[in-house]
């Protein structure tokens, strides 16, 4: 699979900023096999990549994602119908390892949002650092719908995003709610009018791809785990991460341009 050659997404690389748009806009970009297929190998490959120093996630065509795309036989299925289909709890598996391809991701991560983000979208946007929504978004934690509990790691994220009994009130009504609501609740990071999102994500994904990798990752590794360890052991933790930092030439160079009174240039080492 070529690296920018992709069936349902877009992925567009400029400057360290590697922008993923799933492509299925028929569909609201609802993901079938073939895009869960593609969006684990670009986790991956971000993952591995040193050029890539930020990733932003979104849709293409006004949508960012209306969740598994349950509804019915996708585009492929009529080309393998003689295949046997794959056992379910298989298939969730794969779900399972997309979603820990976005979670661990060393680098950071925003979603930019328009239009529906539902289901396992609402979770994949979840699973990014930054959420920056426009006025048109819309959100649900939509399985209860469909006779399904929830997936792709809300049961997780949502908590932790919106607090225990409002995640109960989101996945089991499973209403829509608009971006007003959901920057009231703490869903989203910033609400801003559909002509600014673009700037705002961009100005964001630009000061992140010009800080310092290194850094940036351990920051974040210590904020994921910080409800899983005592003070203690974020305290030993931020210990050897500073360590590390000391060792860099990106800190060496932070305090030279500070001393020189100019903005340092991070190169991740």
């Amino acid at each position: 699979m070529a690296s920018d050659t992709f069936d349902t997404l877009i992925v567009d690389r400029a400057d360290g900023i590697v922008t993923v748009t799933m492509n299925r806009p028929h569909r609201k970009n609802a993901a079938n096999s073939v895009m869960w297929d593609e969006l684990l190998h670009v986790f991956r490959e971000i993952g591995a990549s040193s050029l890539d120093r930020v990733l932003v996630l979104t849709g293409a065509d006004g949508d960012f994602c209306s969740g598994a795309d349950v509804g019915g036989m996708d585009e492929t299925s009529s080309a393998r119908s003689s295949e046997p289909r794959p056992h379910q709890l298989a298939a969730m598996r794969n779900i399972t390892d997309i979603c820990l391809a976005l979670n661990r991701l060393p680098q950071p991560t925003i979603a930019k949002i328009r239009g529906v983000a539902v289901g396992a979208g609402m979770n994949m946007a979840l699973s990014c650092d930054l959420l920056v929504a426009d006025e048109t978004a819309r959100f649900s934690e939509i399985f209860a719908r469909r006779g399904l509990s929830i997936d792709f790691g809300g049961s997780f994220l949502l908590p932790r995003r919106v607090g225990i009994h409002k995640a109960k009130e989101l996945a089991l009504l499973a209403d829509i709610i608009g971006a007003e609501e959901a920057n009231e609740i703490g869903l989203l990071n910033r609400l801003v009018a559909a002509e600014e999102l673009d700037g705002v994500v961009g100005d964001w994904a630009r000061r992140l791809a010009d800080g310092p990798p290194i850094a940036l990752a351990m920051t974040k590794r210590l904020l994921n785990n910080s409800m899983n360890v005592t003070l203690e052991e974020a305290l030993d933790d931020e210990g050897l991460s500073q360590t590390v930092n000391f060792s860099t030439a990106d800190t060496a160079e932070a305090m030279r341009a500070f001393m020189e009174k100019r903005p340092p240039e991070f190169h991740g080492n």
